[in-house]
């Protein structure tokens, strides 16, 4: 989380960071209880990644990139597909059969997602915004990063300015959840 730059290298270097924690998870063996360890992990990248493209990257596609509504819909549209995926992976035991399903329901739609931002929807900002716009953004996402929850909230507000002002309080109350049971320390 926070990797520098523009917002299409920050949020790049998230999809990265994601994926190698699908790989992991991918390498242990069902019922394993590390796959917790890790579904948390990418939880918390997910949730931070998502709110702060639903602050800050979405409303700037649709106010530059031509059909930038449409896009921005769209991405926020998978974004409630996942993360009601992983609301119902965080409660689901790692021995659970369904367990498994979900983790790859979340890997196939996060590959999905991935592909259609860094394909189409990356290079369509890249072309209306100037450079300094774009490093702009990459500093607001950071920012909206480290106060996102961490945890999934399927029925919070994705457009602003609601989720701009009930994301930190909830991101406040998902930290200190996570301070006490130690989710996300491994």
């Amino acid at each position: 989380m926070g990797h520098g730059g523009n917002v299409i290298a920050e949020l790049t270097g998230d999809h990265r960071e994601v994926e190698e924690l699908f790989e992991r998870i991918k390498e242990l063996p069902a019922g394993d209880e590390r796959r917790r360890e890790i579904a948390d992990e990418f939880t918390i990248e997910l949730v931070r990644h998502s709110v702060a493209e639903e602050q800050h990257l979405y409303p700037a596609v649709r106010e530059h990139v031509p059909g930038g509504a449409a896009l921005a819909d769209k991405e926020i549209a998978d974004h409630a597909k996942v993360e009601q995926l992983l609301k119902d992976l965080e409660g689901t035991d790692v021995g659970d059969a369904r367990f498994d399903i979900l983790v790859a329901r979340v890997i196939a739609e996060v590959g999905e997602h991935v592909r259609d931002e860094e394909d189409r929807l990356f290079p369509a900002l890249a072309d209306v915004c100037s450079p300094q716009h774009l490093d702009e953004l990459g500093d607001r996402i950071r920012s909206a990063k480290k106060m996102a929850p961490t945890r999934p909230h399927p029925s919070a507000p994705d457009t602003p300015p609601a989720n701009k002002l009930l994301a930190p309080g909830t991101g406040l109350v998902d930290r200190a959840r996570d301070f006490v049971t130690g989710r996300g320390k491994s």
